[in-house]
């Protein structure tokens, strides 16, 4: 549920992009952050320890328009891929209202995202979520290496619903990264006015 800011009259949603550890989630914050025009985003806060980073920045999505007098604002963030950060993942993700899960394509990463894409389910049960209408968008990334996973790999282990929304990428150049923003808000927002 997005959090009402009515001092400003904003409806401020969160999008939390989740993965395994190098997969790509925070060069696709990198490359939006750099995209978006300057007057529509917020500054990067970059949370760096030695052992971890976390990226955060908001926007304000102009071409989404505004929900009965509300605009919208949208809060992206990445959570640390290492396993061992379950519980800084789990503080990241609670609250939001939508996730992409950025994985990596390459072959031998196959077991990281299954696992990890179970930990996003499971933490986001955990906080009452009713997966089966929450937005999630599968975003491929690292298109441009060889021995790729095949689309549709991912959702057939997972057993995922044939509507889910999945997208390719190749984060360090930006291809496809717009476009998964894209679908992500537009299902966060369709979500939200169908509560």
């Amino acid at each position: 549920m997005p959090h009402l800011d009515l001092n400003n009259k904003q409806l401020v949603f969160k999008i939390v992009y989740f993965g395994p550890g190098m997969s790509g989630k925070t060069t696709n914050l990198l490359f939006i952050h750099k995209k978006i025009f300057d007057r529509y985003k917020g500054e990067m806060v970059i949370l760096d320890t030695e052992e971890e980073r976390t990226l955060f920045f908001d926007f304000f999505p102009v071409s989404l328009g505004s929900i009965q007098g509300f605009s919208l604002k949208i809060h992206l963030y990445t959570i640390p891929g290492q396993i061992y950060y379950e519980a800084s993942r789990r503080i990241i993700l609670e609250g939001a209202d939508g996730v992409v899960f950025v994985a990596d394509s390459k072959v031998d990463r196959l077991d990281e995202n299954i696992d990890m894409y179970r930990r996003m389910l499971t933490n986001l049960d955990s906080f009452g979520v009713d997966i089966s209408t929450f937005p999630i968008v599968l975003q491929y990334n690292k298109r441009d290496f060889k021995d790729l996973i095949p689309l549709g790999k991912i959702e057939e282990i997972l057993n995922l619903p044939e509507d889910v929304l999945v997208t390719e990428s190749v984060a360090t150049t930006g291809s496809g990264v717009m476009r998964t923003l894209q679908l992500i808000s537009k299902e966060v927002i369709r979500n939200f006015q169908l509560d």
